[in-house]
């Protein structure tokens, strides 16, 4: 499974609210990314995400794919 971890990659930079993720994203990385998206990104784990918008998060807050995403093995039932 894969976790999600934007708002602790923000709260870790001073990053508090979806305006000044934004902000970051036009000013670092020269990406629009609307205010209902940005939220989407915050408040719930993408099911699908486009490479061009992981680079502009990755440019904005100067981390890695690595850093946004931490991979926990899917435990099957069953499995030995």
């Amino acid at each position: 499974m894969l976790i999600w971890m934007l708002r602790k990659v923000m709260a870790d930079r001073g990053i508090w609210t979806g305006a000044e993720l934004g902000r970051l994203l036009k000013e670092k990385a020269g990406y629009d990314l609307s205010a209902p998206s940005i939220s989407a990104l915050i408040t719930g784990q993408p099911k699908q995400m486009k490479a061009d918008t992981l680079d502009a998060l990755c440019t904005a807050l100067e981390c890695t794919p690595n850093d946004l995403w931490v991979h926990v093995p899917t435990q099957v039932k069953g499995a030995i």
